[in-house]
């Protein structure tokens, strides 16, 4: 019997050494699976990221060729604007009736406003280059250096946006 229970004991001794060894292997297999599920994870937040930063560089240009058009619209607009205004004073230095032009342009400056565009107010102050082109300098020492003394073509703002910039004529001092 001896025999018999000697044999149960290395019977258990390789069942137990195969089972540590499955319980390793596992273990390991469990520490590499592990470490592709960060891997993966971390690709994941990387690519989560590109996205987000792809959606909102799209949204950034579909706003800009948006805003595009849309300045391409009213820089026309302004031009047949500035038409009219122009046919009012010749109209008004010639004494004629300018009742209809001014309904006309009173209806266009509504509708300007209404789509948030502002006019530049330039005459008197200094000159901005973000916000005037000079054309032209006149000479006047009793000016500060750089007021604007004539307009001579509107400029225009729009949502904080120069849409068209003032034709000015600014002083120099001498």
């Amino acid at each position: 019997m001896e025999l018999g229970a000697n044999n149960d004991e290395t019977k258990e001794s390789v069942d137990n050494e195969t089972t540590e060894k499955i319980i390793d292997d596992l273990k390991s297999q469990l520490v590499q699976e592990q470490e592709k599920v960060a891997s993966y994870e971390k690709k994941m937040q990387y690519l989560l990221a590109d996205f987000e930063n792809l959606k909102k560089r799209t949204e950034l240009d579909v706003q800009t060729k948006v805003n595009f058009v849309i300045d391409e619209i009213l820089l026309q607009f302004l031009s047949i604007y500035d038409d009219f205004a122009r046919a009012k004073e010749a109209l008004a230095k010639q004494k004629v009736n300018i009742d209809g032009l001014t309904s006309i342009l009173k209806n266009m400056d509504s509708f300007l406003s209404l789509y948030g565009v502002s006019p530049i107010d330039a005459l008197g102050e200094i000159f901005d280059p973000k916000l005037h082109e000079a054309i032209s300098v006149k000479v006047d020492p009793s000016l500060d250096e750089n007021t604007i003394t004539s307009e001579i073509r509107k400029g225009y703002i729009l949502h904080n946006r120069v849409i068209r910039p003032s034709l000015v004529e600014i002083s120099k001092k001498a």
